[in-house]
């Protein structure tokens, strides 16, 4: 019988809508707790785990007490053992003695719901010595052991137990975080784990701008800003090809949070979701989205304060999206994705969209 190792970390992804820019640690936990945030793992190892039972209903599970995986099991309707023990707190320490457990037991795969954080503790305890798979929860997922969602993470994790799917080495990636919540992105390489292989399920690792002519982001500029249209919120996304439509507007723009424009000022910076959402009050709203280099991602990574609440306010019709043709070069011919969490709206956002290039250049890429 094919075995899984299922752990969760239970407070993942929590600081990213309300702007906290990511969950590590007990303050920014309590903190996301206090602004409103609600946990967003659970729900997303629950979509992993009926998806890889719909498709492998034999498949054995362990997992670890409560929040851990066992909750997430019994609501997913999954029988699974349930091994070691937690305190009140789960911690990174007892992500690691999960998957040192599951280890000795031989499973199959580890199942880890998280984000960049949990992979580290994963290859921590683990290395490439077990096959594992990342149902994707964090604020920033830029590791390619990842599935693209966990509907994807399911289906990826059948396709391996059942030989379907080979392996492969992909890398663990995290960033300085206070460094990240400062403005700053610098990314590091932690080591390789093996992950099962599909196109189709496994995002890739998070790439780099490297060079993006400035002439180009400028120009992408003055075409977003020339057609803003009066009483209209704007709300810019994070990422180096947004920076550049705030400072032709004469605004500072945070680059890796959300920020929000009225008529040419800015009227809201590092905006959280509630932020945001009671600005959209009586207005018409715009998003304007970034491409994450290598991975696609427009929605759902680095910018969960752009939630489905606010993606349904602003409607499909009024997300414009800026790359430049480097970035999606680097894509080499893959679509665009979205991982909102809400998996209607996620297809209901699958089509094809104008992709602003330059000034007066569109190109037409699918969002799949």
């Amino acid at each position: 019988m094919n075995t899984v190792g299922l752990v969760v970390n239970p407070v993942a992804g929590i600081g990213g809508a309300v702007g906290l820019k990511g969950s590590d640690g007990e303050e920014t936990q309590r903190r996301a707790l206090e602004l409103g945030a609600t946990r967003v793992s659970p729900g997303r190892a629950v979509a992993a785990l009926k998806a890889l039972r719909s498709a492998l209903p034999s498949v054995a599970v362990y997992t670890y007490p409560g929040p851990m995986g066992e909750d997430e099991c019994r609501e997913a309707g999954v029988d699974a053992k349930v091994i070691g023990e937690t305190g009140k707190a789960t911690t990174a320490d007892d992500t690691r003695r999960a998957a040192k457990d599951f280890k000795e037991l031989v499973v199959d795969l580890i199942l880890f719901v998280g984000g960049d954080g949990t992979a580290r503790d994963i290859y921590k305890a683990v290395g490439g010595q077990v096959p594992v798979l990342g149902v994707p929860s964090g604020v920033k997922v830029h590791s390619a052991v990842f599935a693209v969602n966990p509907q994807a993470a399911g289906n990826l994790a059948a396709l391996y137990l059942t030989g379907k799917a080979p392996l492969r080495d992909a890398e663990v990636m995290d960033i300085d975080k206070d460094a990240f919540r400062r403005g700053s992105l610098s990314a590091s390489l932690y080591g390789y784990m093996r992950v099962p292989n599909s196109i189709l399920h496994l995002q890739g690792g998070k790439e780099g701008a490297g060079h993006q002519d400035e002439y180009t982001l400028e120009a992408i500029a003055a075409d977003v800003v020339e057609n803003m249209e009066p009483g209209v919120l704007y709300i810019l996304g994070p990422g180096s090809t947004t920076v550049p439509v705030a400072e032709k507007l004469g605004i500072e723009k945070t680059l890796l949070g959300v920020d929000a424009v009225l008529d040419g000022e800015l009227v809201a910076r590092d905006a959280s979701e509630g932020t945001l959402l009671g600005l959209l009050e009586g207005r018409r709203g715009v998003a304007v989205l970034s491409v994450i280099g290598g991975q696609g991602f427009i929605l759902g990574r680095g910018n969960q304060q752009i939630s489905p609440s606010i993606i349904r306010r602003v409607s499909k019709e009024n997300i414009i999206v800026v790359a430049t043709p480097e970035k999606l070069a680097s894509l080499r011919g893959r679509p665009l994705k979205v991982d909102t969490g809400d998996q209607g709206l996620d297809e209901e956002l699958r089509g094809y969209y104008r992709v602003v290039t330059g000034y007066g250049r569109r190109t037409i890429v699918k969002v799949d």
